[in-house]
């Protein structure tokens, strides 16, 4: 008996893993079993205000979290000992640490952007190089930071490099210089661990070597009107498009979707009104984005397989959820119901669980008016319920700490009354006071009015936090700008007291309650700038109050409240259609690109087997693009791209599209012909564009283009068969147009070279 207890407890406490190798070869369940480890290396990165300790042994560096510890220098030699823990990779857990002596740091790695982003040299001391685009010397929102943080815009992407020691004044002299950074390797996370951005652990700013200094103080550059910053904005977006697959668990046709895989969940943002059905598993191919610190996808399609693969809502406290650990799960929870309310957009349960408040919210469906809209799921107010639905955090990157968060329900099923209210319900509480103050108000009416007054102002205060919430949910999810503006001057006229508000925006429309006239002698009007974090207001708030009445601290209040929400819906709202545009656009030439290009045709094809039709496809390939690069340099070479397709788009007809597929290579969607010269002719047209050279300065070019054509179904039926007709067709062109000028040899090396693939 007392062997066998022996053996057990030796079975029950493994010998420690001696190696950081033998550390992180262990999956995150192993890890989890709190193995002990004591093993020799040297310090990276040590960081006693955010108990951060980064450890490396050759090539292989581990994370060490501590609640005390020795303070320690980068270079120091210490023995680790301790547990293994569970995270976004394994990571040790600080019991004791030795110093055994100082030495040389590892030799940093050179990596790039994708190396950082895909964590390939997780917990390493490496060196990566770009150009430094913000200086924060306030870094407090970022865990680690005692110094500040750099934005370093690499090739790639942009990195945090977070400075752990320094002047924070050295950071800003920094701003426009070409930099090599050298710390570890690290990331930021949600609340579920998922890397959501690269960053750099730095010990010193000695660590940042200067490549190359900015071209100029950014505060001595030479001003520029406001409508031309846009001059010299240039974004070079190779992001790769990828395919997740998981089961549907919401779908909120043309605007979002959310896919379940085990305990992972993403948000997807698409235009899609295809048929989903919530419960099947279905593929989505989107462009990847990490917005306020949350996993997305944008620019999304959606494909549903068919095949039903439901998923059990996980049931939950409000302190779990709370967590920010079940970001876009389907879950489960209980509360007591405290308001209900059924507005324009939605239908809103305020709920009470565990002494906290939440909503769940059940979006109406798009275009559902009032007549259509099925009667709200009545709820007596004190019923305990169970709501199912979609967790939404409503702050952003809510990594390590408690998140405000509602339940996104998909339909008024998702409601189950688990107990009706009891006889001590608000209801009748209500009844009960009222009867007391039916009493007190034969004691003493001042009395009554006075108590019913501060019933009023707390009612109204809660109502107005209700409808704020409401508003930065809209903004959340970039619901239509003029209705946000209009809900933020009923705020407003709310708050005080139903004062007529309207909201003007700069170059735009006015919106909200204006008097069709404003007597001098009747109101007394009250306007307040919407600011711009940078620039010329974004527009005005107006009043219009009591003549008789005298300025006072709550208009003051209410406009700025309301200015900073309008502030924050007109921006956010500007900043989404400039990225659908770039996912949609060619940003050199401003047409459309490939992606949309390939997307109507697919939609052409689909339509002409529905009625039989034809359409024509036509290919632009320049000739000699090559050489005005070489001769000319890059600049007049775009300016030459960007002349081309202005001519080509006005020999188009109005329903025609122009897509430039990349390079000197254009395409032209027909989609209303006959036969196949109309099609020629258009074709002709373009090649007429060239018949006057391209004047940029002192620059002369004399262009020309080889075209093809390919018409549906006569020469292909699909995408790919109607690209490569067109193609070969423009190439029988150009051959022609070689042998009738020059030898083959003659070609240029971009067409030999795309010959070649041919």
């Amino acid at each position: 008996m007392v062997l066998a207890c022996v053996a057990a407890a030796g079975a029950a406490q493994p010998a420690p893993l001696t190696t950081l190798d033998s550390v992180r070869r262990l999956s995150n369940v192993e890890a989890a079993k709190g193995i002990p480890v004591a093993f020799e290396a040297t310090v990276t990165y040590f960081s006693a205000k955010r108990n951060n300790l980064f450890v490396q042994d050759g090539q292989t560096g581990v994370y060490v979290w501590f609640s005390s510890a020795p303070s320690m220098v980068p270079g120091d030699i210490v023995l680790v000992k301790g547990v293994t823990g569970a995270s976004f990779t394994p990571y040790v857990i600080l019991s004791n640490l030795s110093l055994l002596g100082h030495g040389k740091l590892p030799k940093p790695a050179a990596v790039t952007f994708d190396d950082l982003i895909k964590a390939r040299y997780d917990s390493v001391l490496v060196t990566a190089r770009g150009v430094v685009r913000s200086a924060n010397p306030d870094a407090q929102w970022i865990s680690g930071a005692e110094g500040g943080v750099l934005g370093i815009q690499t090739d790639g992407g942009s990195v945090d490099a977070v400075v752990n020691v320094g002047d924070p004044d050295d950071l800003s002299k920094l701003l426009g210089a070409e930099v090599a950074v050298t710390g570890v390797s690290g990331g930021r996370f949600d609340g579920k661990r998922q890397l959501t951005g690269a960053a750099l652990h730095v010990s010193n700013l000695s660590d940042v070597k200067v490549l190359r200094p900015a071209a100029a103080d950014p505060w001595s550059q030479p001003g520029i009107p406001m409508n031309q910053i846009l001059g010299a904005y240039h974004v070079n977006d190779l992001s790769q498009r990828v395919r997740v697959t998981g089961v549907v668990t919401y779908f909120e046709p043309g605007s979002t979707l959310v896919l379940q895989d085990g305990s992972q969940s993403l948000w997807i943002r698409t235009h899609s009104f295809a048929p989903v059905k919530v419960g099947d598993r279905a593929d989505a191919t989107g462009f990847p984005a990490a917005n306020e610190g949350l996993l997305q996808l944008t620019a999304s399609e959606i494909r549903d397989s068919g095949v039903a693969a439901p998923v059990a809502p996980l049931p939950a406290t409000w302190q779990q959820l709370a967590s920010s650990q079940h970001i876009f799960d389907l879950v489960s929870i209980e509360g007591q119901v405290a308001v209900t309310a059924r507005e324009a957009a939605q239908d809103e349960y305020v709920l009470v669980s565990d002494g906290y408040e939440f909503s769940a919210i059940y979006q109406h469906p798009a275009g559902a008016g009032p007549s259509s809209l099925a009667p709200m799921k009545a709820i007596p107010v004190g019923s305990r319920i169970r709501v199912t639905g979609i967790c939404m955090p409503l702050n952003s990157n809510p990594f390590s700490h408690n998140a405000h968060f509602n339940i996104l329900l998909r339909s008024q099923d998702d409601i189950e009354v688990l107990t009706p209210p009891g006889l001590l319900n608000a209801h009748n509480v209500a009844l009960f006071f009222g009867g007391l103050l039916l009493l007190a108000l034969v004691v003493g009416m001042r009395g009554w009015s006075l108590e019913h007054k501060n019933r009023r102002k707390v009612v109204s205060l809660a109502y107005m936090e209700q409808r704020r919430a409401r508003i930065l949910e809209d903004i959340n999810y970039s619901r239509p700008l003029a209705g946000t503006l209009e809900r933020i001057t009923e705020l407003v006229s709310v708050r005080l007291n139903g004062t007529a508000c309207w909201c003007h925006v700069a170059e735009g429309a006015t919106l909200g309650n204006r008097p069709s006239r404003l007597s001098t002698e009747s109101f007394r009007t009250v306007e307040h700038p919407i600011p711009s974090r940078s620039g010329q207001p974004l527009g005005s708030l107006f009043a219009a109050l009591d003549a008789r009445t005298k300025p006072s601290v709550a208009e003051r209040e209410a406009l700025a409240m309301a200015a900073a929400l309008a502030t924050l819906a007109i921006e956010t709202s500007r900043l989404y259609s400039d990225l659908v545009h770039r996912s949609e656009f060619d940003l050199l030439t401003d047409v459309q690109n490939r992606f949309v290009m390939e997307k109507k045709l697919t939609a052409m094809i689909q339509a002409a087997r529905q009625s039989a039709g034809v359409f024509g496809l036509i290919y632009i390939d320049l000739n000699q693009f090559k050489r005005v690069n070489d001769v000319h340099g890059h600049l007049v070479g775009d300016f030459y791209l960007q002349e081309v397709a202005q001519r080509m788009k006005r020999q188009l007809r109005p329903g025609d599209t122009l897509a430039r597929l990349g390079g000197d290579e254009f395409a032209v969607l027909v989609p209303v012909v006959h036969n196949r010269d109309e099609v020629e002719e258009i074709a002709a047209r373009l090649e007429f564009c060239f018949n006057e050279p391209f004047v940029r300065d002192e620059c002369v070019i004399h262009g020309s283009a080889s075209v093809g054509i390919a018409l549906y179904p006569e020469d292909a039926e699909t995408v790919e068969t109607l690209l490569s007709a067109a193609d070969a067709s423009m190439y029988v062109a150009k051959y022609t147009r070689v042998g009738k000028s020059r030898t083959a040899e003659a070609l240029d090396d971009d067409e030999v070279a795309h010959r070649n693939r041919e």
